[in-house]
């Protein structure tokens, strides 16, 4: 496998994760070229394509694998370098998640990559099913393949440090919406407390916030096991994405760890966030729908106990014993 990441509770990482520790579990031997044992420059806007090119130098040392997955097109200059079946697996669109962040001029060079990793693969996943109908169309060998999480690996313990306890678990990017939520930091309740988990780009405007406000706590990366207890010891998991590729890990653990969801029903969401059924959906960039919904579900326990209840019953689909062997079937297809 060939990834950007393979750490940290990022999508991808998360994805890389529980798909190695599937594909062992059942026999398979599986190496990963990721950033976390390939050369890179940790500089926003240089990570990245720093890791397409260091991937590419180690990719040429890689020989006798029937299998070479990348993961997002960053890969894709990598696993076209590795003799074997080349799968490449798409976690949204990748060019416009670029543009959002970097800008158009930029983006333009990605939409290009983009097109040219895709003719390099032999097979093409997606995780929503928008994707899949979308690549299809254009007349690529596609499959629809949804994340997925480890359930049966998740600790049981709850880590409850509030009374009124809100957790944002997640990238600190802007796609992610959490420019959103610290908008509204300073009109969230003084008795309702914000826990903020995560890295990235906006990491210096979340510990500006903190300073701010006595009620909003930022404990930066936390290991899987810690995140997973917060999270189940949160009244509320809040992610108002403005994008997502397929449904986003977290939201699937906070499904499994049965806390209420606020969250937007951007395509990669639509699949398990239905609007009052299995979670709160509030519009991307509308930041005061967070704080209508925050009030709303403190205000009807009840809400909270029926929202929890459908999203577990929905998430057991998504558990790697099932999606994983959609992904040996894609590895085994002539």
């Amino acid at each position: 496998m060939i990834s950007p990441t393979s750490s940290g509770i990022g999508g991808i990482s998360q994805h890389v994760q529980g798909l190695k520790f599937f594909l062992e579990n059942q026999g398979n031997y599986v190496e990963i070229i990721s950033s976390d044992n390939t050369f890179t420059i940790p500089i926003k806007g240089l990570k990245n394509p720093s890791f397409m090119i260091s991937s590419f130098f180690k990719s040429k040392l890689k020989k006798n694998f029937d299998i070479v997955h990348a993961q997002n097109p960053i890969s894709a200059v990598a696993m076209k370098n590795v003799s074997g079946k080349k799968i490449l697996s798409l976690q949204g669109n990748f060019s416009k998640q670029i543009s959002l962040l970097h800008g158009n001029t930029v983006g333009g060079l990605s939409a290009k990559l983009e097109k040219n990793a895709l003719e390099w693969a032999d097979i093409i996943t997606v995780p929503s099913k928008d994707m899949y109908e979308e690549y299809l169309k254009k007349g690529y060998k596609v499959f629809y393949v949804p994340n997925a999480i480890d359930i049966s690996s998740f600790p049981q313990e709850k880590d409850k440090r509030y009374e009124k306890q809100l957790i944002y678990a997640g990238r600190l990017s802007e796609e992610k919406g959490i420019l959103d939520l610290l908008e509204i930091s300073e009109k969230i309740p003084k008795d309702i407390d914000l826990i903020i988990l995560g890295s990235g780009p906006e990491e210096s405007k979340v510990k500006e916030i903190v300073k701010k406000f006595s009620n909003i706590h930022f404990l930066g990366y936390q290991s899987k096991k810690n995140t997973i207890k917060l999270i189940r010891g949160s009244d509320i998991l809040i992610q108002p994405s403005l994008m997502e590729g397929g449904t986003s890990s977290t939201l699937l653990e906070a499904m499994a760890c049965k806390t209420p969801i606020i969250t937007t029903s951007v395509d990669g969401n639509k699949e398990t966030v239905i609007q009052m059924k299995t979670a709160y959906v509030v519009t991307p960039k509308h930041p005061l729908e967070i704080l209508d919904a925050i009030t709303d579900l403190f205000d009807n326990p009840e809400k909270q106990k029926i929202l929890s209840d459908n999203a577990y019953d929905l998430v057991l689909n998504y558990d790697w014993k099932n999606i994983g062997q959609k992904y040996l079937d894609v590895y085994n297809l002539n």
